[in-house]
């Protein structure tokens, strides 16, 4: 369920309309609902009720602050990818014990802070890497808890750039070379094995791809078992995609289900990473229209925002929903717009071919932006980036202060 709603012809997040926080913040601003948050987590804990499993956030969706501490305060683990990640979740109040970190380029440094703060596991992607963290935690007199990330070659169905459990990604390792990569972790004196680790991609409506690649982990583990080596835990990774265009999309439990029908009767405990699924449909991206421009073959709608602001759709053609946040006075003929945004690229593009009746002035919202927006977002063309705010209920909190153009050459000197 998500908070967003027309009231008296003006776009509303929970109890508070948009137009008041543009008036109060300014624009481009990403904007959150506290409710709808809360609701998407409910509903994996829903789900899984009964069965002795954890959520463990992605923080790589949205890392803001606010948000961590509001999932960590429900309980949620963290899935991370990245030295700064940990830190943002230690600040943010997250259980270093529920901390998976995944990634296929950890340094020393990372995994040093890993074993010092006492995470859960290390997602291991390559025999490299196993190497590595044995030297590092035995260095450190310390064990370090591993599962090794298994690719199952599986097609997840979704955009090639998101896709990650073929074999031709860059991620995990081979699903058949697991078995001896265990074997020899369970030889290395830094290393206690833990779990086994898969996520074939992101932006998965179908469930099917899914199961087929729990049943896979399953199996290894009962090979590993049959050879002695007993994991305490299977994450299934994350995944679940959201609707951005009237996409047809299963419930979390809906899409749960065939998984934990293959996963009945395991004694491990169950790891799940979600992030699109927790954050996607709780954001959106408020800007203003600054000119009109129309042509003879395409109209544009030039926005303050940009693909600084919103990499998504110049990096995937990703669609998301564009609408006006108040009827107003603005002309009733509808035309069609590339809405478009200020950067020196032809593919800066926040929406194309969008049909709209605009004027100069206008609010719109991008709907679906709270996952991999402001995440993806930078300074290109020496653009601050935005603000974000959180609504809960009538209450607005600025949760990040629009940034300043003198901070982006703060840590810049000048030649001698």
């Amino acid at each position: 369920m998500t908070h967003f709603a027309l009231r008296d012809g003006i776009l509303h997040v929970e109890n508070v309309a948009l137009e008041d926080i543009a008036a109060r913040f300014g624009t481009p601003c990403y904007v959150y609902s506290r409710a709808t948050l809360a609701d998407a987590y409910l509903a994996y804990r829903q789900a899984l009720e009964g069965v002795n499993a954890q959520v463990c956030y992605a923080v790589k969706a949205n890392s803001n602050l606010a948000i961590l501490n509001l999932f960590a305060d429900f309980g949620a683990g963290f899935d991370i990818v990245s030295g700064g990640e940990l830190a943002r979740v230690l600040v943010a109040g997250g259980d270093p014990g529920k901390i998976l970190f995944s990634g296929v380029g950890k340094s020393r440094a990372e995994m040093e802070d890993g074993l010092e703060v006492g995470i859960r596991c290390f997602n291991i992607e390559s025999a490299s890497e196993m190497e590595k963290l044995n030297e590092v935690a035995h260095a450190n007199g310390a064990r370090a808890p591993v599962s090794l990330r298994v690719n199952p070659n599986i097609d997840a169905k979704t955009h090639p750039y998101i896709s990650t459990g073929l074999r031709t990604t860059k991620f995990g390792v081979p699903i058949e070379d697991a078995h001896a990569l265990y074997r020899r972790a369970a030889e290395l004196p830094g290393l206690k094995i833990t779990g086994i680790d898969c996520h074939i991609g992101s932006q998965l409506l179908d469930p099917a791809p899914a199961a087929e690649a729990a049943a896979k982990v399953v199996e290894l583990a009962d090979e590993l078992a049959a050879d002695g080596i007993m994991v305490e835990h299977l994450d299934l990774g994350g995944g679940m995609g959201i609707s951005y265009r009237e996409d047809k999309v299963p419930t979390v439990a809906e899409y749960l289900a065939p998984v934990l029908a293959v996963l009945k009767g395991r004694n491990e405990q169950l790891m799940f990473e979600p992030g699109r699924s927790m954050v996607g449909n709780a954001g959106l991206l408020l800007t203003r229209v600054e000119t009109l421009k129309h042509g003879a073959e395409k109209n544009f709608a030039v926005v303050d925002a940009a693909m600084n602001d919103l990499m998504r759709p110049a990096l995937y053609d990703a669609w998301h929903d564009i609408v006006k946040v108040s009827r107003g006075d603005t002309p009733s003929e509808t035309q069609t717009y590339d809405i478009v945004g200020p950067i020196c690229e032809s593919g800066d593009f926040l929406g194309q071919a969008r049909s709209l009746a605009l004027a100069e002035g206008d609010l719109l919202a991008v709907m679906s932006a709270g996952a991999y927006g402001m995440a993806m977002s930078s300074n290109y063309n020496s653009r601050p980036r935005a603000a974000e705010v959180m609504v809960d209920g009538a209450d607005i909190h600025l949760i990040r202060r629009r940034e300043e153009v003198t901070e982006l050459f703060a840590a810049e000197s000048l030649l001698p």
